[in-house]
Parts: structure tokens; C-alpha cells; sequence
């Protein structure tokens, strides 16, 4: 064997022993910073909290660095690796030598801490804030993030039969780092003892979950079908994202989407469900039953400027028309960056793909946005819809919206519809499309009917209209 010193004879338990030790010290640390994995917290962190004399100034810190994805994206990797090791080495001066510091993976890292009272907590908290503000000099640029940081203490949480003390406590600073990034970033936060915890816990426990998710393929689209009032076609359905985890259950998309926003997953699952969506037309086109298929996109999507081609990309991959594909966008995407939205969604109009102005009326509504946008649709909202069929003035509001989109040559899809009295009167309105739970629930691709059906159990109320086929106002 060579050694500094000039070649020796060891033994082979010696090699064996010197090896053992080198794959066990690459099993427990993180490569990228050399700090210590999440196994080598669990291990280390429970020997640490079963040796301490009082359990309740046992605490955790959990750090998240904000704005690193956009560093990653846009100086690359290398940078982004530069980063995560000058932080981790910045850590390990902000932290006391008895702290356990560990890296968790991405841009998350914790710290266990025995024996600290809140005080010590907090100011070590806030020079990990401090000491994340200050620039990074990567191949002569000056990068920017910040830390938000989550806190818990022992005495904050109740233990759980399920889970050990430090996984308890890593989930509640873990929903604390999220309340941290939810309130502007960039600073401290923990959760109260009033009601908060639950919900953001569930938050945190969501978060947690989502790497299994993609790893195990746990997601998948469900179906929506859109009637046309005319003709009673269903030939066109909105894609749905549909996920159920193992330790969850059935997680709502209104739990997971804003977390992927916020971690910035959301890029990976909606080039997913962009190539999904196309593969599925192309299964429909080929059995002689095309439909055209609606997919939502965040204000996140259209921010990255990658909406475009990854859909241009899927449509040719699957060789699918372009008509067969529809963008939905909620007025918050498109006024977020109006001049941004607008160039690329007439970028996806001239590629012969629709596009439709979701949940209308639930923002800043406005005639100009819907003339300023190249929109083909505007979606009505559920909450505008749900008491036309007993509300005069609610039906009145609905009338003259679908009256001022026809004027400027825009269809209309009326959502939530769930009752047949709202049907007739969005028939008598002259809407042009609905969906709703009368007409099907979001249902996996190969449960879709062909032709809507819908009962006519309910006894339907006449509505006066005026000569113009406007509702009389009573």
C-alpha cells in the first residue's frame, strides 16, 4: 500500500477497515459542502436529544436560501454549487460549535441545537439572515440571495407517537420557514400556538412529500369535460391535476400548487402536464375521437419565458395539431407583466393554439385586459355563476359579460355549473360552453363520455328576457 511516507504492508482487514470508515463518511455527508446529510442528523440528532439533561431547550433551525433557482438558471449550475459552498461555509462560522448543522439537499439546510434558550435561538437565527445578505462573488458577478429561516423548540411542539422528537420538530421549522418565505422572505419565523400550526405543518408536510411524488409518478391528469350548449358536444375537456400520496391521501391542487410555486417545482410539473396533455391528444386523434384539451399555466410559467417552446416542443414531439391544445391563464398570470404575458401569448396564438382568460372576474377584471390580450376564451367564475338561477342582478352580471366578449369576438365557458336551472339560463344567455359537476366531474381519460347527457329530473324556471335576449331586470 503507497502512503506518504513511501509504499507499506498493511493487512487486508486494515484495508477493509480504511475503506468501510471512507464509504461510511461518504454515506453521511453531503458531497457538494462536506457537511452532514439529513441520515447523519437523524442518527447523530437522537443521540443528542436522548442525552440531554432538559428537553425543552432542544431547537431547530430550518433554512431555505431565496432566489437561488433563478441563480441556477441563470448563470448555471456551477454557480449555483459555488454558492451552496460558500453558504455552507458561512454556516459553520454563524453556528456554535456544539450545533449540529446539516445540509438537507437543494438549497435547504437545518440545525439542531441542544441546550439554547430562545434568546440564543433567535440571534443565531438572525445572523444566519445577516450572513445570507451578503453578496456572493461567482466568476466575477456579485449574486444575491437571502435566507428564510423557520424556528421551533422543543417546548413548542407535542411529541407524536409516529414520528421521533427531531422529526417533529424538523416539520414544525420547516412550516415555520414557509410562513418566513410566505411573509415577504428573508427573515425569521416561528409558528404560534393558536390554530397556525396545523395548517402550515400540513404545508410543510406537503412539501416534504413532493420529492417522493415525482420520484414514484404519483401524479396524473384527470379529464373535464366542457359541453357546448348547441350541439351537446363534449369534444372539449380541461386537464386537471390530480395527486394522492401514501402518507396524505388525496392532496387538493390548491395545497400543492402554491407550494410548487414557492419551491419552484412548478416548471417541472408543467412540462409534465404540457407533454402529458399532448400525448393524450394524440391517443384521441389516433382512435378517430379528437378533443381539445385545456391546460393551466402559473404566472410562474409565463415569468420563465419557457411556456412557448416547451409547448411548441410537446405538440411536435406527439405530432398533435396545434388547435387540439388550449392555454388557460388567470387574470393574476397576465397582469403580473401584461407587456411579458402579452408577447407570449401571441406567440402561442400565431402557432395556431388558443387561449383562454380563467377565473374572469375574480381579479382586476377589466374590458381593457380582455381587448389588450390575444384571448380566444374567457372562463366565467363558479362564484359569479353559482346563484344566477335565484339572483336577478347575478344573472344580469353574467348576461353582460358574455354580452361584452361576444362584441369583441370571444367564446365563453361558464364554470361550476351544478344545478339545471343555471344550465337553461346560461343556454338562454347565449353562453356558448359550460362544465360543472351537472355535466361530469374531472374523471380519468378513458371514463369521458363521447356526448353529454344531462338529466332532466329538474323542473326549469322561465326567465323573462327583454326583446333584445337580454334578462328583464325585475
Amino acid at each position: 500500500m503507497l502512503t506518504d511516507e513511501g509504499p507499506r504492508v498493511v493487512s487486508v482487514s486494515q484495508i477493509f477497515e480504511r475503506l468501510s470508515a471512507e464509504f461510511r463518511y461518504a454515506a453521511l455527508h453531503d458531497p457538494l459542502t462536506g457537511l452532514p446529510n439529513r441520515r447523519q442528523l437523524e442518527e447523530s440528532g437522537a443521540t443528542s436529544i436522548e442525552g440531554s439533561v432538559d428537553i425543552t431547550r432542544i431547537a431547530v433551525l430550518y433554512i431555505d436560501l431565496d432566489g437561488f433557482k433563478a441563480i441556477n438558471d441563470t448563470f448555471g449550475h456551477q454557480a449555483g454549487d459555488e454558492i451552496l459552498i460558500g453558504f455552507a461555509d458561512r454556516l459553520r462560522h454563524l453556528v456554535r460549535p456544539t450545533d449540529l448543522l446539516a445540509r438537507l439537499g437543494g438549497d435547504e439546510f437545518a440545525v439542531l441545537l441542544v441546550d439554547v434558550d430562545e434568546a440564543q435561538l433567535l440571534a443565531i437565527a438572525d445572523r444566519v439572515v445577516l450572513g445570507a445578505s451578503v453578496p456572493f462573488v461567482c466568476d466575477g458577478h456579485l449574486l444575491h440571495v437571502s435566507a428564510s429561516v423557520g424556528i421551533a423548540m422543543a417546548g413548542d411542539v407535542a411529541a407524536e407517537r409516529e414520528l421521533s422528537r427531531l422529526d417533529v420538530l424538523l416539520r414544525h421549522a420547516d412550516g415555520a420557514m414557509l410562513k418566513a418565505k410566505q411573509a415577504g422572505k428573508r427573515q425569521v419565523a416561528r409558528l404560534d400556538g393558536h390554530g397556525e400550526a396545523a395548517p402550515i405543518v400540513r404545508n410543510a408536510l406537503i412539501r416534504r412529500r413532493l420529492p417522493k411524488a415525482f420520484e414514484t409518478l404519483s401524479f396524473t391528469l384527470h379529464y373535464q369535460p366542457q359541453m357546448d350548449l348547441s350541439s351537446g358536444d363534449c369534444s372539449a375537456v380541461e386537464a386537471l391535476l390530480r395527486w394522492t400520496d401514501p402518507v396524505l391521501g388525496a392532496v387538493s391542487p390548491a395545497e400543492f400548487i402554491p407550494i410548487m410555486e414557492l419551491s419552484g417545482d412548478i416548471h417541472r410539473i408543467g412540462q409534465r402536464v404540457i407533454n402529458e396533455a399532448c400525448a393524450q391528444a394524440r391517443v384521441w386523434l389516433d382512435a378517430g375521437t379528437p378533443r381539445r384539451i385545456a391546460v393551466n399555466v402559473s404566472p410562474l410559467q409565463l415569468a420563465a419565458r419557457t411556456i412557448v417552446p416547451e409547448l411548441v416542443s410537446a405538440l411536435h414531439r406527439h405530432a398533435v395539431p396545434a388547435h387540439l391544445i388550449e392555454v388557460e391563464i388567470t387574470e393574476g398570470a397576465a397582469i403580473t407583466d401584461l407587456p411579458r404575458a402579452i408577447g407570449q401569448l401571441q406567440q402561442l396564438r400565431e402557432a395556431g393554439i388558443s387561449i383562454a382568460l380563467d377565473d374572469y372576474g375574480t381579479g382586476f377584471s377589466s374590458l381593457a385586459l380582455l381587448r389588450s390580450l390575444p384571448l380566444t376564451t374567457v372562463k366565467i367564475d363558479k362564484t359569479f355563476v353559482d346563484n344566477i338561477d335565484s339572483s336577478p342582478s347575478d344573472a344580469l352580471l353574467v348576461g353582460g359579460i358574455i354580452d361584452t366578449a361576444h362584441a369583441i369576438g370571444l367564446t365563453v365557458t361558464a364554470e361550476g355549473v351544478e344545478r339545471q336551472s343555471q344550465l337553461q339560463l346560461l343556454r338562454d344567455l347565449r353562453c356558448d360552453t359550460v362544465q360543472g359537476y351537472l355535466i361530469s366531474r374531472p374523471v380519468a381519460p378513458e371514463d369521458l363520455p363521447q356526448r353529454c347527457s344531462v338529466s332532466s329530473s329538474t323542473t326549469l324556471r322561465a326567465v323573462p328576457l327583454d326583446p333584445k335576449g337580454r334578462i328583464e331586470s325585475s
